[in-house]
C-alpha cells in the first residue's frame, strides 16, 4: 500500500461516524438508508462519509435496483494492521535495546 492510500485510510478512520459505519459493516452488508438511520445527519452529509470510506478502499457500494448496498472491504484494514505491526516491531526493538542499555551496571570513571 502506498503512502497516499495509507494516509486516506487513516484519515477515513479518524472520524467517529466513519468508524461506526465500519463497525456496523463488520456484521454484514447493509443498505445505505439502514446504515444512515442511527446517525443524526442529513443524507447528503452521510453520503460524504461513505464517499470518504470508499475512496480509502474500506467499503464498496453497489446498486441493486433502486437501493444502494454497502459492503466492508476488510483487506484495507489488514493493510493498516500490517503497517501498525511493522511500527510496533520497530519500536519494541528500540525500547528493548534502550532497556538493555539502561540496565547495564554503571562503570566508575577511572
Amino acid at each position: 500500500m502506498d503512502n497516499h492510500q495509507l494516509d486516506a485510510l487513516f484519515a477515513a478512520l479518524a472520524d467517529p461516524t466513519r468508524r461506526a459505519i465500519v463497525a456496523r459493516l463488520t456484521e454484514g452488508e447493509v443498505t445505505v438508508s439502514d446504515l444512515a438511520d442511527p446517525h443524526d445527519m442529513a443524507l447528503p452529509s452521510f453520503l460524504k462519509h461513505l464517499t470518504r470510506l470508499e475512496a480509502a478502499g474500506l467499503i464498496q457500494t453497489r446498486k441493486q435496483g433502486r437501493t444502494r448496498i454497502c459492503t466492508l472491504h476488510p483487506e484495507a484494514l489488514s493493510e493498516a494492521t500490517t503497517w501498525i505491526d511493522r511500527q510496533r516491531t520497530a519500536w519494541e526493538g528500540r525500547l528493548n535495546r534502550l532497556e538493555a542499555l539502561l540496565s547495564q551496571p554503571d562503570t566508575p570513571d577511572t
